[in-house]
């Protein structure tokens, strides 16, 4: 079995696969400050719920945009798991092409949803991310990495609106039933929903026009479900597209490494 780790900025996505099938997740809070052991006792009890071993995981696959929190975590898989994990980093073989200015600056999360889109639809795709920040990335048809778009994420914009305003409150992100609110609330609610909505077609339609061709778009990260259903030009959800990714990095490396062995 796999575990696949996915660090982000708000939330640790952690996945088992059985061969193909991811056959459990589980989601925790980012705290750049907890230890090895404060994740490891809480993996234990994710394995504990769900009637797993820590002795049936043979291997470990993690990306991560919070540096402090990689360390982190291969300490925790060593001394829980006994594992040393796959660690996606520019050495890593992930067969895309990275085709912009600085491709270290690119964060390996992008890299594993690009790997996941190519080898998933093996098409030109746009994949969106909807997590801390809203991503927007450019895969070509040969699988190569062509560039994005970085916006801040519904979420820290909605807690920007109430926290630095003084009569505004905290709200849930829910589609109102009118663009025009008749209370603070559904203005609010339809501030957030529909102009991120507006946020997120523009930037789709403007993309398709200037490479000149429409392409599938692909949805994922933890806002997905608030606003990926409610436009058109999303054609597909996939909010378990980081651990996949994952998942064929880890085989294509691995696949690598016993034909070098051999």
């Amino acid at each position: 079995m796999l575990l696949a780790i996915d660090i982000g900025n708000t939330t640790v996505t952690i996945g088992v696969f059985d061969g193909a099938r991811l056959n459990a997740q589980w989601r925790l809070t980012t705290n750049p400050r907890n230890l090895p052991d404060e994740y490891g006792i809480a993996l234990l009890n994710f394995f504990q719920y769900q009637k797993l071993s820590p002795s049936q995981i043979d291997k470990v696959a993690l990306c991560s945009v919070v540096p402090t929190l990689t360390s982190t975590f291969d300490k925790m898989c060593r001394k829980y798991l006994d594992l040393s994990p796959l660690i996606v980093e520019a050495s890593v073989r992930t067969g895309v092409r990275i085709c912009i200015d600085n491709p270290r600056e690119l964060g390996a999360d992008r890299v594993v949803n690009a790997v996941a889109i190519h080898r998933l639809y093996q098409e030109a795709a746009i994949v969106i991310d909807f997590g801390t920040a809203t991503t927007f990335d450019v895969i070509s048809r040969t699988g190569d990495y062509i560039g994005g778009v970085i916006s801040p994420g519904i979420g820290i914009a909605c807690e920007a609106l109430s926290s630095q305003t003084a009569m505004l409150p905290h709200i849930k992100l829910i589609q109102p039933e009118k663009i025009i609110g008749k209370n603070t609330i559904a203005a609010m609610q339809s501030g957030m929903i529909f102009g991120y909505l507006g946020l997120v077609e523009g930037i789709i339609n403007r993309i398709h026009a200037e490479l000149g061709y429409t392409t599938r778009v692909i949805a994922t990260g933890g806002y997905v479900h608030v606003l990926a259903d409610k436009t058109p030009l999303i054609t597909d959800i996939n909010p378990d597209l980081s651990l996949i990714g994952l998942r064929y990095i880890y085989e294509m490396n691995h696949t690598v490494s016993k034909g070098e062995e051999s």
